[in-house]
């Protein structure tokens, strides 16, 4: 009762203020800024009070105060703060980059690959075959024809099977969780977050390549320079951070922002991976540095209100006017997609030689789509406009399905598998999962 008297406080007091902000365009953002904070955490604290995950908190949050329902956060209010989701999708590279513990890819690697492998290479095929069905039998493209549903299909698949770092690692620091489920959950992630970036560049090309735009070029060397550049500037910045923290280890709150700025600037302006370059670089800065931890911890503390602004701006993202009438098209393929995710794990677990409890609860750990998803469905859509309207639109209500409904299912997984932490408890983090 005492959060929900918050809340409405809250919406009165920027009622009244907000009118202020509009004599400076700064001051407007931080005032959205500042409200989307309060807000969206005082929002996940009643959904965590109702045993519901903070993120689904915080991007309902971002659903009742955006553009769709009170338009407390306007849509001009949320696009001045694209500067706080690109600054969060740095954080997420970096730090999922970070996870990637040398020892822990050096015992496990082949397992998760195994995993990975089978639940991201059946999840692509059978989602392109799906959607280049719907493409068939519904009007969802403008003048179809067989090149351009199939563009249409690789681009939307390759979204389709993206994971969600941020949602993993946010609920295992939330619920201290610990043990083969979390760790396996955690590793497949992290791994299929790299290669569907690869996927995504190469997929891109093919769909330029199938329908050329206009002004665009599709070369093979545009595609190995996005990702080979991406690798070596990543190296290069990470090698830097190294040596930041042996000579020199100060400031490191300041620090982390800095370098997560630079990375952003650095790949717009050399055209390469954004995603790659950064999580190149948190490997490269935690495995070779003994300082690494230290960095990791405080950028996890700079990124904290990011994180929480960051899911409450991709709740806004989402139009309910927009998406409400996609539902009835997204919800089967929603589904269909739980079920491939089901049987790829299951397929997977049992050759890599898992345990029963990892085949059965990992696949519910991989539902959650935000962050990642998001934007490469900005991307796609801006790279290849001749589809991107109808692109964004589909691909946005399939990600709020799955974005809702993710993280639940995998607090449920960590609830059956008996890894949540007990009230009261206080865990000391396994190395593999050192972001809790």
């Amino acid at each position: 009762m005492r959060r929900a008297l918050i809340l409405v406080l809250l919406l009165g007091g920027i009622q009244l203020i907000l009118p202020l902000g509009s004599f400076g365009q700064g001051s407007q953002a931080l005032l959205t800024f500042g409200f989307l904070i309060l807000a969206a955490y005082t929002v996940g604290e009643i959904a965590g009070a109702m045993r519901i995950p903070k993120i689904v908190g915080y991007l309902l949050a971002g659903v009742i105060f955006g553009p769709s329902v009170l338009n407390v956060v306007s849509q001009d209010g949320a696009e001045r703060l694209t500067g706080v989701s690109n600054l969060a999708v740095g954080f997420i590279a970096f730090l999922a980059g970070a996870e990637l513990q040398w020892q822990e890819v050096r015992e496990n690697g082949v397992k998760l690959l195994k995993i990975m492998a089978t639940e991201v290479g059946l999840s692509f095929v059978l989602l392109t075959a799906a959607i280049y069905g719907m493409t068939t039998f519904f009007d969802v493209i403008p003048e179809p024809t067989i090149q351009r549903n199939l563009a249409f299909s690789l681009l939307f698949a390759t979204i389709a099977v993206v994971h969600s770092p941020a949602v993993t690692m946010a609920l295992l620091t939330e619920t201290q969780a610990k043990g083969p489920v979390a760790r396996t959950t955690l590793g497949v992630v992290l791994l299929s977050d790299i290669v569907v970036v690869l996927l995504f560049t190469g997929m891109l090309w093919v769909a330029r390549a199938l329908v050329p735009v206009a002004g665009a070029t599709a070369s093979v060397g545009m595609v190995v320079w996005e990702i080979a550049g991406a690798l070596l500037i990543g190296a290069l910045i990470g090698f830097g951070v190294a040596a930041y923290l042996r000579f020199v280890g100060k400031e490191l709150m300041l620090f982390a922002v800095l370098v997560t700025f630079f990375g952003l600037e650095l790949t717009r302006a050399l055209h390469v991976e954004l995603l790659l370059t950064l999580l190149t670089a948190g490997f490269i800065s935690e495995n070779f540095s003994r300082d690494g931890e230290r960095l990791r911890h405080a950028m996890e503390r700079s990124a904290a209100p990011v994180f929480v602004v960051f899911f409450a701006l991709s709740g806004a993202a989402i139009g309910l006017r927009q998406v409400a009438p996609l539902l009835p098209l997204m919800i089967p393929l929603a589904l269909f997609r739980a079920g491939v995710l089901k049987v790829g794990v299951s397929i997977g677990s049992r050759w890599a030689g898992v345990s029963e409890v990892e085949q059965k609860y990992v696949w519910l750990g991989l539902v959650s789509q935000v962050g990642v998803a998001i934007g490469l469905t900005v991307i796609a859509a801006e790279a290849y406009p001749e589809l991107g309207e109808q692109l964004r639109s589909l691909a946005l209500a399939f990600i709020a399905i799955n974005q809702t409904i993710g993280p639940v299912l995998f607090r449920r997984a960590l609830e059956k598998s008996g890894e949540l932490a007990k009230p009261g408890e206080v865990r000391v983090p396994e190395p593999a999962l050192s972001t809790r």
